[in-house]
């Protein structure tokens, strides 16, 4: 029977848990970036190993996706169409305003490290600056968005999920219309195995069709195949809450869901470090499927282990849950500087990674915890709710001293 819960009802532990882990796991990922071989990134350690890009390519396939399903889950267990203006202009505010001070003041670091360790840009962060606020094109291959003068390199995730969050509202009359509910439920009810292979079946699609002039390019306008990718998985996430998905049923089928993932991943990431360049036809289309298969498995096995698992009221989990954001936002510039800094010290393969794993964790900590989210002014611009002023009542009023 599918009933509407009140939102505290529908609070989903798992899913604010998953999230966390998620997003925690970008560290490791953007930390990974700087040491695995003939993968290209802001800045490159003199320590690459070729052996990273196994697990790399495995992580990359499905992390992403998982994201915005994330993130579409959450807003349809918010039921934005209680009050659908005032989820948009506040969701509005919560991305665009940190996006905006993120390319303002955390960002630019990573173009002026990665523009002078190539070559491009001259030593001196605050000429830099000056340059770099003048919105001018800079020499071709100076950092990233260097085509256009500014960037906004890992937080291209808040512009992206505005959009589909913009869209979704836009289309909340017609997902919650009694055809729209309908259809929802009935997605929502699928056993695991046609979920895996209707996921699946979207993404080699948009692969098939989009991704060969439309590849990769986290541009906002100009990114068709992860467009189509990431908005379905979306709106999948949306249905999944508001159809009434059951995700205990899910949980039932982790351990299955476990192996076809491990199993696909392998099969993917084998037939992918074999595959010689300018693969096509029938061979690339195998390739693709491969892909598409192994990140629907890798999503629904996430959901249900998460379910399974992480489904209580952790008491590290308030916390957590608002330090993702601030986290997500200083993380890579963090990682950049470090590398930056630390490789000209030959260091060697292990103490360098340590210590920019320590630092990284280290700065994102400190500065959430001792400065952040203790500043009514900085909440707003790293995506947290203003603080909460606490109510004031006659004895908290009383003098306590003569």
């Amino acid at each position: 029977m599918n009933t509407v819960a009140s939102p505290s009802s529908l609070r989903r532990y798992d899913v604010d848990a998953l999230r966390v882990i998620v997003f925690g796991g970008l560290i490791a990922y953007h930390l990974a970036m700087a040491y695995v071989a003939d993968w290209g990134w802001h800045v490159k350690s003199a320590y690459q190993a070729e052996w990273l890009q196994v697990p790399m390519m495995a992580i990359n396939r499905w992390r992403m996706p998982l994201l915005f399903l994330l993130s579409g889950l959450a807003i349809g267990l918010f039921q934005p169409a209680r009050n659908p203006w005032r989820f948009l202009k506040d969701r509005t505010v919560r991305l665009l305003l940190p996006l905006a001070f993120g390319m303002a003041v955390i960002v630019p670091v990573q173009a002026y490290c990665q523009g002078v360790s190539n070559g491009k840009v001259a030593p001196g962060f605050v000429a830099f600056l000056a340059d770099y606020f003048s919105f001018q094109p800079w020499p071709a291959g100076a950092f990233d968005g260097s085509d256009v003068g500014i960037t906004w390199n890992h937080l291209w995730y808040l512009p992206y999920l505005w959009v589909y969050t913009l869209l979704l509202g836009g289309l909340l009359p017609l997902l919650e219309s009694r055809a729209g509910r309908a259809v929802m439920a009935r997605v929502a009810s699928l056993a695991w195995p046609s979920k895996l292979l209707l996921l699946a079946l979207w993404i080699w699609g948009a692969m098939m069709l989009l991704a060969r002039d439309w590849p990769q390019a986290n541009n906002l306008f100009a990114d068709w195949y992860q467009h189509a990718v990431f908005f379905v998985v979306f709106l999948s996430g949306y249905a999944m809450a508001r159809g009434g998905s059951d995700p205990d049923r899910l949980a039932r089928a982790r351990r299955p869901l476990l192996w076809v993932a491990v199993v696909l991943g392998a099969i993917h990431v084998a037939f992918a470090m074999a595959a010689p360049d300018g693969l096509q036809g029938v061979p690339l289309a195998t390739l693709r499927l491969s892909r598409a298969l192994y990140t629907a498995a890798a999503m629904l096995a996430a959901l249900a282990w998460a379910r399974a698992l992480l489904n209580r009221p952790w008491r590290w989990l308030p916390y957590a849950t608002e330090a993702v954001f601030p986290w997500y936002m200083l993380h890579q510039s963090l990682i950049v500087v470090l590398v930056f800094v630390l490789a000209p010290m030959e260091l060697g393969p292990v103490a360098e990674p340590l210590l920019v794993l320590l630092g990284t964790v280290v700065g994102c900590g400190l500065l959430h915890h001792a400065l952040i989210r203790r500043s009514p002014v900085l909440r707003p611009l790293f995506g947290l709710k203003p603080l909460r002023t606490p109510a004031r009542t006659p004895a908290a009023t009383a003098p306590t001293h003569a």
